[in-house]
């Protein structure tokens, strides 16, 4: 092998390693790009979730307090107290 066909296969590897690098670099890129979209989009759910289960939890605590439990039971389930001559405590 010649001098310089030595000196042009050498330039053809440089060539063809920076063309390789290149569109590494432009995938790279890309799918930097893409991950990062995919981050906002979860991102932005996240934040709809919690404020979600923020209003499902005071939701859950206005349900469940003893007045509504209580207002419940009277009216629509026609509950009552029973009376205190017939409650009979009994030991374990």
């Amino acid at each position: 092998m010649t001098p310089a066909d030595r000196s042009r296969a050498i330039c053809a590897t440089l060539a063809a390693a920076v063309m390789v690098s290149a569109v590494a670099a432009v995938y790279a890129k890309h799918k930097s790009r893409k991950l990062f979209v995919e981050l906002q989009a979860l991102t932005a759910e996240r934040d709809r979730l919690e404020m979600d289960w923020g209003r499902l939890q005071i939701e859950q605590s206005t349900q469940a307090s003893y007045p509504r439990v209580e207002t419940v039971a009277r009216d629509k389930l026609a509950m009552h107290m029973p009376d205190p001559r017939g409650i009979e405590v009994t030991g374990r």
